[in-house]
């Protein structure tokens, strides 16, 4: 059949392989899945109650949820296929942000999962001429139910209905989490997305009846393109938080999933666990432990070890990577990472291990995917995003700012670039660039292409233009690949340079606390809270033994000369409500945190 709504996906998946558990989530304590069948009628009784309710094609209704669920993903079926406009909304934004959101696209109606997202979106519907009603996916006594919603109908209406959507109609519009500003709204056609789901789909390793773990946020195209994917492939999805994932009665453990998409720092947190766990280990098992993981400090894709260092990895293989690979259900065969840059090191370790570990690239505006490592190894590259990925051409602008020999401001073109950004012409005209009359996107990454012998085109990123930051001497900084090798060493959780406008570079370090005490409990420190501790002098030289060991990788200029230990948790979301200082998707909000630390700030430079 042909394929080029979001919806067809479904209906492809039920006439090449229907699956007994298509979806499904813990539900009160126990696995609960919909086969395929299911989810299509319950879509198609979301599709009829909502025409009921006087919905039409073009309208807009909003979808927040904690963790992702089944229910978010028959409402956005049932959405599509009678033409209404999707808007999936971050669950952790404040009141505000729902207001200028919800006002913006002119929500009519909101589903909500559990937790205070009712009580939010409640708040905000005063301000919300559009906003009519408020349905639950959770029982509540004073709230409509989403399943009330639900209503029979004349098929042959509903049919009609999706003959009138067509793949260059709007399917949703993602509101990107802006670090300081009301956010963009991103419009995405059906063509822009499908096509990227074409694109990436034979690119998984996975095949029908393969089991997938989906907890990043579906209201993030990283996942939601994922998600589709996953339908496209007749793979079994089990939808999760991060908050039960590891231990002996996690959910990885229980699911046993063959692969699913991350983001960096939770590899980061699984690679801390298992780092601090071998600390605690003892005698032949600690040496065991660490002689494995040095191993891991050479390994390339597709590098072959003979003689004795074939020997030594098989026997690490054997007596520690298994484990490893069992802590995440034993069956994995991939993971892809992407939303932010990933550590080489977390892509040697794991990929060493057995855990094939790629990374991707792209964003909200791109549907998302530009370039991505395959999971064979003559098609990924270490330090890379990878190549290219179906349909989608990719240059380097080096016109656009002051970049070393060979990088540039990263441009794309493809059927999945966004339609442009809903009621901001002028905000789409500023990533739009012509070039030999064609619109090319900018995407405010720079980057470099690097071609190998045998033709292959790899894209590797440097920076984010944006972030650039420019020393009082004039001298360009990229500060991403500063902070991601600092954050290989377990002592730094959270790092951010400065150095705008100033004489030299220094850094904010946020210290792991998990495992700064374990490094205090060792080292005879006595360990009150990280408050106190960070002022301790054996502990200011221990950082400076990380800053002195990484510094010589980088030009005199990128070098970190002075920083600062912060007693401070950077988070998404803050339990208090305060301003967070990072993205939902773990990205540094900088302004933020150079208005919040500004006196530490100056302290450095005085």
């Amino acid at each position: 059949m042909e394929i080029s709504r979001l919806f067809d996906f479904i209906y492809y998946q039920q006439a090449t392989y229907p699956l007994e558990k298509a979806f499904g989530y813990k539900k009160d304590g126990k696995w609960t899945y919909y086969s395929t069948s299911e989810i299509i009628d319950m879509a198609n009784r979301v599709s009829h109650g909502l025409l009921k309710l006087g919905l039409k094609a073009g309208d807009k209704v909003a979808l927040v949820v904690y963790k992702n669920r089944p229910e978010w993903t028959v409402m956005d079926i049932g959405m599509q296929q009678i033409g209404v406009i999707t808007i999936p909304v971050y669950p952790t934004i404040s009141s505000s942000d729902y207001e200028y959101i919800f006002n913006d696209s002119e929500v009519k109606y909101c589903f909500v999962g559990g937790g205070d997202l009712y009580d939010k979106v409640k708040k905000s519907q005063s301000n919300v001429s559009s906003l009519k009603d408020i349905y639950t996916f959770e029982n509540r006594d004073d709230v409509k139910h989403w399943s009330t919603l639900f209503a029979e109908g004349d098929d042959a209406v509903l049919e009609a209905s999706k003959g009138q959507v067509k793949a260059e109609d709007l399917a949703t519009i993602i509101y990107t989490s802006g670090t300081t500003g009301n956010p963009k709204g991103v419009m995405l056609s059906h063509k822009n997305i499908v096509s990227n789901v074409r694109a990436v789909k034979s690119l998984l390793p996975v095949e029908s009846g393969d089991r997938v773990l989906s907890f990043l946020p579906l209201c993030h195209i990283f996942e939601r393109t994922a998600a589709y994917a996953y339908t496209f492939a007749g793979v079994s999805v089990t939808f999760t938080g991060t908050d039960n994932l590891g231990g002996e009665e996690g959910d990885l453990r229980a699911v046993k999933p063959n692969f699913f998409t991350t983001v960096p720092r939770l590899l980061e947190k699984v690679y801390e666990k298992i780092y601090n766990k071998g600390l605690t280990l003892t005698g032949m098992k600690r040496r065991l432990f660490f002689w494995a993981l040095s191993l891991t400090d050479d390994y390339d894709f597709g590098k072959k070890y003979s003689g004795w260092a074939g020997i030594q990895r098989r026997l690490a293989d054997r007596l520690i990577f298994s484990k490893w690979r069992e802590a995440l259900g034993g069956e994995i065969k991939g993971i892809l990472t992407g939303a932010a840059a990933c550590p080489v090191k977390m892509v040697k370790v794991f990929s060493a291990a057995g855990i094939p570990i790629r990374e991707g690239y792209g964003l909200t505006e791109t549907s998302p995917g530009l370039a991505f490592n395959r999971f064979n190894d003559t098609e990924a590259m270490i330090g890379t995003v990878g190549m290219a990925v179906d349909q989608v051409e990719l240059r380097i602008d080096p016109t656009s700012g002051d970049y070393r020999e060979g990088e540039g401001e990263i441009l794309a073109r493809g059927p999945n670039i966004m339609m442009g950004y809903y009621n901001k012409p002028d905000k789409t005209a500023e990533v739009t660039k012509e070039i030999d009359g064609e619109p090319w996107f900018c995407t405010g990454d720079v980057g470099k292409l690097i071609k190998q012998p045998d033709g292959r085109t790899f894209l590797a990123i440097t920076d984010r233009k944006k972030e650039l930051l420019k020393t009082s001497g004039g001298k360009y900084v990229a500060p991403a690949p500063i902070e991601n090798r600092f954050k290989e060493d377990f002592l730094i959780e959270q790092i951010m340079v400065v150095g705008e406008k100033r004489k030299f570079v220094s850094a904010l370090i946020v210290p792991s606390q998990e495992a700064l005490k374990d490094w205090c409990d060792k080292n005879g420190v006595n360990w009150s809270c990280c408050g106190d501790v960070i002022q301790d002098e054996r502990v200011q030289e221990r950082y400076q033994q990380i800053v002195n060991r990484y510094n010589p990788e980088f030009s005199h200029i990128e070098q970190i000369k002075k920083f600062t230990l912060l007693d401070a948790v950077w988070e998404p979301v803050k339990a208090d409500g305060s301003v967070a200082e990072l993205t939902p998707t773990m990205k540094l909000k900088r302004r933020v945190i150079l208005e919040k630390f500004q006196n530490e700030i100056e302290e450095i430079y005085q």
